[in-house]
């Protein structure tokens, strides 16, 4: 499969095998009007397969997206063909209005006008989301 190059635009690299669509999903890119490509299972040395993203476009991405959904992206800056950026992802410490808390006695679901607001708790490997209101855990 060939996959062209691009002259001005950005490419999300190092995605997780499978997770193409999730970014592709949460980041609006459907509403793009310009050429946008997914490739899955792509072979990588260090990853084995991943997923890569390539917009013909420069654009603006919520890196928060990005990193509670996959913290180990990067985003590659291209402009007249060459890369004058990359800059990787990691997990945000606060989330708004990206995921929303299930707690049915929360604020949120009276208050429908407020952002859901989660914020990174712990440490390590066991760092979790909780909802800025009422602590209940991300799903």
């Amino acid at each position: 499969m060939n996959i062209d190059s691009i002259k001005n635009g950005i490419v999300i690299d190092h995605i997780v095998a499978g997770k193409g669509m999730d970014i592709y999903k949460l980041l609006k890119l459907d509403r793009l009007d310009c050429s946008v490509a997914i490739i899955k299972n792509v072979t990588s040395r260090k990853m084995g397969k991943k997923d890569i993203i390539k917009v013909d476009d420069t654009i603006e991405i919520d890196v928060d997206v990005l990193g509670y959904v996959d913290p180990g992206v990067t985003i590659d800056v291209i402009r007249n063909g060459v890369l004058v950026e990359k800059r990787k992802v990691k997990l945000p410490s606060t989330l708004t209005n990206v995921i929303k808390c299930k707690n049915p006695r929360c604020i949120t679901s009276v208050e429908q006008e407020l952002p859901h607001i989660f914020k990174l708790t712990g440490s390590g490997d066991n760092q979790v989301y909780r909802c800025a209101y009422c602590e209940t855990k991300a799903e």
